[in-house]
């Protein structure tokens, strides 16, 4: 007899599959509309990436009892470790941008008038 797939599990492949959804209407969606998604997705409160970044930190956690008790490698807990603090650091590095981005996302569609100017595109990196 096999043994029915627990509910947590259902639920991550099921988030899982409503994200490969969401990235595959986002590169369909006008620009305005394409801005409100990921402006929810970025915010820090109650956005996806903040979502995310505490779910491999428990997960971490987790990870850390399992090493302690032998039944993970130590490499397993430190993988999940650094994608955690990886993920906290993207998500700071985007909370500078929340106003900008909730702004953006506000903004009417342009009209057919006059495009809006581009802008060069600047790498910066700080931490």
């Amino acid at each position: 007899m096999s043994h029915p797939t627990p509910y947590p599990v259902r639920l991550a492949d099921e988030i899982s599959r409503q994200l490969d959804q969401l990235a595959e209407h986002l590169t369909h969606l006008l620009a305005h509309e394409a801005t409100q998604v990921i402006a929810r997705i970025c915010d820090p409160d109650h956005g996806l990436l903040g979502g995310v970044a505490h779910l491999v930190d428990r997960s971490s956690r987790f990870a850390k009892g399992q090493t302690e008790r032998g039944a993970l490698p130590a490499e397993v807990w430190l993988a999940l470790g650094r994608a955690a603090n990886d993920l906290a650091h993207t998500s700071a590095d985007l909370e500078e941008h929340r106003e900008t981005l909730q702004h953006a996302s506000t903004q009417p569609a342009t009209s057919a008038g006059k495009p809006p100017a581009t802008a060069s595109l600047v790498v910066r990196r700080h931490r």
